[in-house]
């Protein structure tokens, strides 16, 4: 598995150093609206509907100002507006990366 080996604030962006040796740039407004907590896209239930979630897609002003690592698979952002409860995978995280190419 791919994993961070080393997570930086740099300005208003999150870099993330890889254990391949990549290195990734995330735009904290973009981490915020890409959260794939349930408060941020909704919950489905088991006849296939969504309830809740946030319709913005934009966050504008919002900053990271910290992260902790969960288990060996995830990190879990603090974002200036309070949501902390969206868990990016490392391999969501890096996907997100992949749809900046």
């Amino acid at each position: 598995m791919i994993a961070p080996t080393n997570i930086q604030l740099i300005g208003n962006e999150v870099a993330v150093a890889w254990s391949d040796g990549h290195e990734s740039y995330f735009n904290a407004e973009m981490l915020r609206a890409a959260s794939p907590s349930a408060a941020n896209i909704g919950e489905t239930d088991i006849l296939g509907q969504t309830h809740g979630g946030d319709s913005r897609t934009q966050f504008p002003g919002v900053t990271v100002q910290g992260w902790e690592i969960v288990g060996n698979y995830a990190v879990r952002f603090d974002f200036s507006d309070g949501h902390r409860t969206g868990i990016f995978t490392y391999d969501y995280l890096r996907n997100l990366d992949r749809k900046g190419e």
